[in-house]
C-alpha cells in the first residue's frame, strides 16, 4: 500500500471532513500510480464499501468499542502499524488529526505538512501547498523523507465522486491500554456541529445582549446552519464558549459565514478567513470586517435581520 488515509468518526458515523480526506488520498494515489486505502478505528454503522465511490480500494477496520473514546497515543500506535508500508499517510486537519499526525510523524520519522490545501506536486520532488500566517498566505513545502504525512484543511478540497466498491477487511491491531480515562463526555445535542457546518451564522456585541440572539438562531434554523459568536460575546457569557470562533477559539471553513454585528478584529478573522463566502452585516461602514467580506450590508442589524429572515422564510415556503 502506498497511500493510507485515516477516517475519523464520532457517534458511529464517519466525519464529513474524512470523506474529503479520503478523496484527496485517492487523487494523491493516482499521481503516484498506486492505490489508496483507509484505516478506521472504532465502531460505525456507515456503509464502508461505499467509500469506493471516493476512490478508496480497501478499508482496514479495528472495530473495538474502546476506540470510540479518542486517545492520541493509542490511535498513533495503531495507525503506525497499519501505515508501516505506506509512503503517504493522510489526515483531516481537525482536532484528531492535529493530535495524532505530529506524534505519528515522530514515530515514523516522516515529514509532516499540516494545513494542506491542494494536491501535492510530484513532477519535481514532493511539494505540498499549505496555509501560513493564519491563512493570510501560502507556502509550498518540499517533503524529502521516505514517508510523508499530509494533514488536509477541512473544506479546502473539492470532492470528485466516482463509482466503486471498497473491500472492507479487519485489521489485527494491538490495542494498548489507554493512559487517559474518559470519565464523562458533555456534548451539545440537537445542533449542527460548527466544525462540520456548511453554513454558519455568527453574532457579536453589536447585538447588544443575549435577549436579541433570536436574530441569529432564527436565521440559522431556516438555513440549517450552525451558530457561532465572537470572543467578547463568549467571555461575557451571552453565548457558550463552544460557539466561540477565532484565533483563540475554533477555526472553521464553511461554505458560507454570515457575521452579524461583528467588527472583524484580526483575531476573529484568523478563525474564519478560510470560509468560501463571507457576508458581513454591520452599521459601521468602517468596520474592518468589510475588507474581508465577499458581500456587505451597511445597516442596523435590528432593521436588516428581520427583513432577511422574512425573505428566507418566503423562499423556503415557495
Amino acid at each position: 500500500m502506498s497511500v493510507l488515509v485515516f477516517l475519523d468518526q464520532a457517534d458511529g458515523h464517519i466525519k464529513k471532513s474524512s470523506f474529503e480526506a479520503a478523496n484527496y488520498a485517492a487523487k494523491t494515489a493516482e499521481l503516484l500510480n498506486t492505490t489508496a486505502e483507509a484505516i478506521l478505528l472504532g465502531t460505525v454503522s456507515d456503509d464502508l464499501a461505499s467509500l469506493g465511490n471516493y476512490g478508496i480500494k480497501k478499508v482496514h477496520t479495528v472495530s473495538d468499542a474502546s476506540l470510540n473514546a479518542f486517545d492520541a497515543q493509542v490511535y498513533t500506535n495503531i495507525i503506525a502499524s497499519a501505515g508501516a508500508s505506506a509512503d503517504v499517510i493522510v489526515f483531516s486537519n481537525n482536532t484528531t488529526g492535529k493530535a495524532v499526525a505530529p506524534r505519528l510523524s515522530v514515530k515514523l520519522k516522516a515529514g509532516l505538512v499540516s494545513g494542506a490545501v491542494a494536491l501535492p506536486e510530484t513532477g519535481n520532488g514532493f511539494i505540498v501547498k499549505k496555509t501560513v500566517f493564519s491563512g493570510k498566505a501560502f507556502a509550498n513545502i518540499s517533503v524529502n523523507t521516505a514517508k510523508k504525512i499530509i494533514s488536509l484543511n477541512p473544506n479546502s478540497f473539492s470532492i470528485s465522486l466516482g463509482s466503486g466498491t471498497a473491500e472492507v477487511v479487519p485489521f489485527a491491531a494491538s490495542i494498548d491500554a489507554a493512559k487517559v480515562e474518559v470519565v464523562s463526555v458533555n456534548k451539545v445535542s440537537g445542533e449542527v456541529p460548527l466544525s462540520e457546518a456548511d453554513i454558519v451564522v455568527s453574532g457579536g456585541r453589536g447585538l447588544k445582549g443575549p435577549e436579541n440572539w433570536g436574530l441569529v438562531t432564527d436565521l440559522a434554523k431556516l438555513l440549517g446552519a450552525a451558530t457561532a459568536c465572537s470572543r467578547p460575546v463568549a467571555d461575557i457569557h451571552w453565548r457558550p464558549h463552544h460557539e466561540h470562533v477565532g484565533q483563540t477559539g475554533l477555526a472553521i471553513a464553511p461554505n458560507l459565514y454570515i457575521a452579524i454585528g461583528i467588527s472583524g478584529a484580526i483575531q476573529h478573522l484568523a478563525g474564519v478567513n478560510r470560509s468560501k463566502t463571507i457576508v458581513v452585516i454591520n452599521k459601521d461602514p468602517e468596520a474592518p470586517f468589510f475588507k474581508a467580506a465577499d458581500y456587505g450590508i451597511v445597516g442596523d442589524a435590528f432593521e436588516v435581520m428581520p427583513k432577511i429572515i422574512e425573505a428566507v422564510r418566503k423562499l423556503k415556503s415557495a
